[in-house]
């Protein structure tokens, strides 16, 4: 029996020649993650576990910003944990204020995730790296904590879902339209604990950044993972990016799959998830008129420099409306940088918005853009759960950066085409 790309590199790591869905394993970790939430919690379990040190001070990764810069005494108090941990144990990523960014554009443009790793951390959204070719997925920071001592993990090997991607997206149709799509039509749990590997030759329209943001929300339909081929555009980033070897796995052709989707991107239109569910989509066409208090174009989902140029060419030389607020958040330093000496930074300026320090911030109800009663937010974010981006009667409606760039200029939900 064939294996999928996720159960080769499962196998490998685990030192086994094959492996099947739901078979248990052990394997060996490239990477453990951590952030200014969850890592407080692992390193409090290590200390109970009375663990000397870390397995490799080189494969551990912690990045503080989800309430980074500080915004109280309580997340300064979490981030100085993590900081002392990083600085008793020698670990060589840890990424303090100045350096850091939303860990999940940081690391592969830091290059500390390539093909063929296997990488854990404690957040849903560790399975962006599938983008690269690697087997990377959320795990809760009990389980971060193990990793930290031992280099190693259980995982349940995952069935998988195929995606076929064809043809060509339409202008303004990204990969945030593309897994909204899906999302839309399997809904939540449609893949739950399955491995959502994507193929076809659609996906040579897809850039990087589109790659990431897909693999991103994975978890948004209740996948174990996101994985992409590594295709030409895949190895330069990472011989652009990374010192680290990678290795390239190809599914068997008789390889196993509980269910198989066909999907022509140039049918798909620019889509738009009501609240509060990411499955709640509707095209730009169905959405109607629905004014709103706020945008935000950032987050771990569509923050990156493609994101931010393509909010730009919508907000050149216009106005984000009068009572809207429209808050820019670049993911990483050197995105920030980037987007500045391009003259991004200016045109969100001139048209109105602000722009902050790299930060999740109000993607989980953080701080910098926090909604009040009866407020609706149109966000590049990767979830609109109930009391997600503040009061529990407020809205978000996920889309893609150019719609939330659209919107920012009318005040309500906007197709791209039409600003």
């Amino acid at each position: 029996m064939g294996m999928t790309m996720t159960q080769k590199i499962l196998a490998a790591h685990a030192g086994l020649e094959s492996v099947v869905a739901g078979q248990l394993i052990e394997a060996n970790l490239d990477l453990v993650l951590g952030n200014d939430i969850t890592s407080p919690v692992a390193i409090k379990e290590m200390q109970k576990m009375k663990v000397d040190g870390v397995f490799d001070k080189d494969k551990i990764a912690l990045v503080p910003d989800h309430f980074v810069p500080n915004k109280d005494i309580k997340s300064a108090e979490h981030c100085k944990c993590v900081r002392e941990f990083a600085y008793r144990n020698e670990i060589t990523n840890y990424f303090e204020v100045g350096q850091m960014g939303i860990e999940h554009a940081l690391l592969p443009e830091k290059g500390l995730t390539v093909a063929g790793d296997v990488i854990i951390g404690a957040d849903s959204h560790t399975c962006t790296y599938g983008a690269l070719g690697a087997f990377s997925t959320g795990v809760g920071s009990t389980d971060m904590a193990a990793g930290m001592a031992t280099g190693k993990a259980w995982f349940k090997v995952p069935s998988a879902i195929k995606f076929v991607l064809t043809g060509k997206p339409a202008k303004w149709v990204s990969g945030k339209d593309i897994i909204l799509h899906i999302i839309g039509m399997i809904g939540v749990d449609g893949a739950l604990y399955k491995s959502m590997e994507f193929v076809g030759d659609g996906i040579q329209y897809l850039s990087m950044d589109d790659r990431l943001t897909i693999a991103n929300m994975a978890i948004e339909a209740g996948g174990k993972n996101g994985i992409f081929p590594v295709d030409d555009l895949a190895i330069t980033y990472m011989k652009e990016h990374s010192t680290k070897q990678y290795t390239v796995y190809e599914a068997d052709e008789d390889a196993v799959y509980d269910e198989e989707y066909v999907i022509d991107l140039s049918k798909l239109r620019p889509t738009v998830a009501f609240p509060h569910l990411p499955e709640n989509t509707k095209v730009i066409d169905e959405v109607g008129d629905i004014a709103i208090d706020q945008v935000v174009i950032g987050s771990c989902t569509n923050g990156r420099l493609d994101d931010l140029r393509i909010a730009a060419q919508i907000l050149d030389g216009k106005k984000v409306k009068k009572g809207i607020r429209c808050i820019i958040i670049p993911a990483t330093q050197n995105i920030y940088m980037q987007a500045m000496e391009e003259g991004l930074l200016k045109i969100f300026i001139e048209a109105g918005a602000v722009v902050s320090t790299p930060t999740c911030g109000p993607c989980l109800g953080g701080y910098m853009g926090i909604l009040a009663e009866g407020e609706k937010c149109v966000s590049t974010t990767n979830r609109n759960f109930v009391g997600r981006m503040g009061h529990v009667n407020s809205e978000i409606y996920l889309a893609s950066p150019a719609v939330a760039a659209a919107s920012a200029i009318t005040g309500k939900i906007t197709d791209p085409k039409n600003v």
